[in-house]
């Protein structure tokens, strides 16, 4: 076992042309992490159990429980028989506010809307934000250097990472969970901690772009997603609501700009080399 919380070490089988051989692997680690706000239990998520301070403030913000970092007055991680539980002390009139929604969230890897209780919870209203100008270079230079932030990605093969990026390209902060939604929760969490309020950059994910992740950006202000796999339609209507800069399947040499604020226009391809 190893002493990374992250993960661990395990006996697997290959097989390869035929032939098979008993070698040890790295596992990525997945556990139930429960959400505690002010002694309530309110949601269970799967997640990694590393970065957890940074995860339970970036969800607590994306989801709506609290409206700014400084409603949260406590948190304390506390390992128990059957996964970890995170205990927040938040402002009265946001646990007021989170009793009466009355919401039991059961969180899985890819889960968005667990526990939403009707149509009209399913899309909550998208927060306006000022797009950056972000250029295809600074696109690319991210791309480019975005394997070197995710140590158990290449440990594991089975997380997503977020990254926040200035405007130049470079990775400043990442964060790395085996969901998609937990990474950027993380990542959000980890700039919220860091009073780093100037989001003068952009979001680079390792997932496509689907209308949480552009939903949970603009709730922290961030006017730039940037996504290396598609993007959904719903993810690009939320994108316009919000005036927020939408980019998709960015791979090296190429992504698409599914939004740009400053020019109302179908899609735009940026490929190098013309």
């Amino acid at each position: 076992m190893s002493d990374d919380p992250s993960h661990c070490r395990a006996p697997v089988e290959v097989h390869r042309d035929g032939s098979a051989m008993r070698l040890e692997d790295s596992i990525a680690v997945e556990m139930p992490v429960a959400l505690v706000y002010n002694g309530i239990s309110h949601a269970v998520m799967m997640a990694t159990p590393t970065d957890l301070e940074d995860f339970a403030l970036g969800f607590s913000l994306t989801e709506g429980i609290l409206g700014t970092a400084d409603e949260l007055y406590d948190l304390e991680v506390r390992q128990e028989a059957q996964g970890i539980a995170v205990h927040l002390e938040i402002a009265t009139p946001r646990f007021m506010a989170l009793k009466q929604r009355r919401r039991s969230l059961a969180g899985r890897t890819g889960c968005g809307l667990c526990g939403t209780e009707s149509l009209e919870q399913a899309i909550r209203p998208v927060a306006p934000v000022v797009a950056p100008m972000v250029g295809d270079a600074a696109i690319q230079h991210a791309l480019e250097t975005l394997k070197w932030h995710q140590p158990l990605q290449r440990e594991t093969g089975a997380t997503h990472g977020a990254a926040w990026c200035d405007l130049e390209g470079r990775i400043l902060l990442a964060r790395e969970d085996v969901g998609r939604h937990n990474a950027l929760d993380k990542l959000i969490g980890a700039l919220l901690r860091q009073h780093d309020t100037d989001r003068q950059g952009f979001v680079l994910v390792s997932s496509r772009a689907s209308y949480e992740m552009v939903q949970k950006s603009a709730s922290a202000g961030i006017g730039c997603l940037v996504a290396v796999s598609a993007s959904t339609s719903l993810a690009i209507e939320q994108a316009r609501q919000a005036g927020l800069m939408l980019v998709g399947f960015a791979r090296t040499g190429r992504h698409v700009i599914y939004h740009q604020p400053a020019a109302e226009t179908a899609p735009a391809t940026y490929a190098s080399g013309g």
